[in-house]
């Protein structure tokens, strides 16, 4: 196996990651990784393999566990409950649950209530330069997911700012000032979940929240702790790859001098410039795929970016194409821990971007954009336009 050297903290990979990627998937399916130790699954077909083999999981094998600093134990105590790290039984009964709340019905209800906001943020745009970001992306979706799950939305700045602490705990070369500002973000988001789930015990609503109260299956009903952590995963998880992708998809538009946008143009947006860029899953039983013998206990890095682009699966991958046909594209991951919030996320790209363009039709860019310095998190810094 090809050993790389790529810094995951270097600004120019962060800004453009897609020429390594490019340079690793000549080597094959799989590489390794010497600045994460690890083995990457870089071609289409390893990442969709990696994600759906049941000899892989989420949670590390106990042996291979590593102790928890105490200063960090409120974050990962919250962490132990969330569907997203967890392997069956846990996670196939909580997304069970979920599931059962959060249904498809229930997300395509959303759809006039999103275009609304959408129609009410373009209404108090600025004139001149703006950051489009703060005016209209970051807004759409914690906005909409405060009023599924029946949270004020008047806190929205709150949870905006305990989401973007608690992700920042993900971020390659994180700090201690990093880990102090997630564990206050995690104590306070908490507390606020917790009373507002106890209110719902007595004054039910038609909320999401409501719904995850009810929810049974065999009996079985999800715990406080359970509810708090699953409704800190829907804002984190959704509302930071709603963001990026938008923010990534109206760059990408406007640098082509496209200003329209249908189901089609999603899908090739996640495909192209996707918003999260690595998922890990670690071995659980021995196997070997694509010539490699993995042991249980190793870490497999699955590069959704690079997948993304693999020419095997999207000829002229480089290339942006919003009537491509094919393969599915794996930005919202495979398996079991496919997004249980994908359906909203597509949802509100599709909307919030024909609502821009038609809103909007003369939009352009007044900077050029830059992403943040954050691998393997894939956004925008700011997006400055003018109407």
């Amino acid at each position: 196996m090809q050993h790389l050297s790529q810094s995951p903290t270097d600004r120019a990979f962060v800004q453009d990651p897609y020429p390594f990627y490019d340079r690793a998937r000549e080597t094959g399916d799989l590489f390794y990784w010497d600045d994460y130790g690890a083995v990457c699954a870089v071609s289409h077909a390893a990442v969709a393999t990696c994600l759906k083999d049941k000899r892989m999981g989420r949670e590390v094998p106990s042996e291979f566990a590593q102790p928890i600093p105490d200063h960090l134990a409120p974050f990962y105590a919250v962490e132990a409950h969330s569907m997203l790290e967890l392997n069956p039984p846990r996670h196939t009964r909580l997304r069970g649950l979920v599931l059962r709340a959060f249904t498809s019905r229930r997300i395509a209800e959303l759809e006039p209530e999103i275009e609304a906001l959408c129609h009410d943020l373009i209404d108090q745009f600025p004139s001149g330069d703006f950051d489009l970001l703060t005016a209209y992306a970051r807004t759409v979706p914690v906005v909409i997911i405060a009023r599924l799950l029946g949270v004020p939305e008047s806190r929205a700045d709150d949870l905006l700012n305990w989401s973007n602490a608690m992700v920042a705990m993900y971020v390659t070369g994180r700090t201690r000032t990093t880990e102090d500002r997630a564990i206050a973000a995690t104590q306070a988001f908490v507390a606020f979940m917790r009373q507002h789930i106890e209110d719902r015990r007595t004054a039910p609503a038609d909320d999401l929240i409501t719904q995850l109260i009810a929810a049974t299956e065999d009996g079985a009903r999800l715990s406080t702790d359970e509810m708090i952590t699953t409704c800190i995963l829907l804002l984190n998880a959704g509302h930071e790859a709603t963001v990026h992708t938008l923010g990534n998809t109206v760059k990408t538009l406007l640098e082509r001098d496209i200003r329209t946008a249908n189901d089609k143009t999603v899908e090739e947006a996640l495909r192209f410039d996707p918003p999260l860029h690595m998922f890990d899953r670690y071995v659980i039983e021995d196997c070997e795929l694509f010539g490699h013998a993995f042991k249980r206990g190793d870490t497999v890095k699955c590069l959704l970016g690079a997948a993304n682009r693999d020419p095997a699966p999207y000829p002229d991958p480089h290339h942006f194409d919003p009537a491509r046909k094919g393969h599915v594209n794996v930005a919202f991951g495979g398996g079991i821990h496919f997004c249980v919030g994908a359906p909203l996320a597509r949802l509100e790209l599709r909307v919030a971007l024909e609502v821009l363009f038609k809103r909007c039709p003369t939009l352009i860019l007044t900077a050029p954009a830059t992403y943040g310095d954050t691998y393997h998190f894939h956004g925008l810094e700011a997006l400055r336009v003018h109407t």
